[in-house]
């Protein structure tokens, strides 16, 4: 993945804020789930903010489809994954809180990486009986 923003390029054009949409073919080491797989693109829609030290906060949501056997029951069932995501990149950082980037130029690839894994679910199971609450397996 190589999603790039140029931050010195916005402040010339005195962007200090906007959207950003990125749309891409995740990963599939990222899924620990047998059987499962990313049905749809993820889809992240992002909204930027250059601060005064050129850190920048991005904030948003980002959205993909898992497709698979149910984790308990084996049937083929979807789920819409959807969450917030959160970043804070700094010019050069080195503390390993925060991303980093260098020549005015932020790479998205790893944050977004980062956000989908930490969505997804530890297991995928079907809106049938197997998400009813007080399922038991027998």
């Amino acid at each position: 993945m190589a999603f790039k923003f140029d931050v010195r390029r916005a402040n010339a054009e005195k962007k200090y804020a906007g959207d950003l949409f990125f749309s891409f073919e995740a990963d599939p080491s990222l899924i620990g789930i047998p059987f499962v797989g990313f049905s749809s693109p993820v889809e992240a829609r992002l909204r930027y903010e250059i601060l005064e030290d050129d850190s920048v906060e991005v904030t948003g949501r980002i959205a993909f489809t898992l497709k698979g056997s149910c984790s308990r029951c084996l049937k083929e069932t979807e789920q819409r994954i959807e969450g917030e995501a959160e970043g804070y990149f700094v010019p050069d950082c080195e503390n390993g809180e925060d991303y980093s980037y260098s020549n005015g130029v932020i790479d998205f690839g790893e944050f977004l990486r980062d956000e989908v894994a930490f969505l997804l679910p530890a297991r995928l199971v079907c809106s049938e009986t197997c998400a009813a609450p007080g399922y038991k397996e027998d």
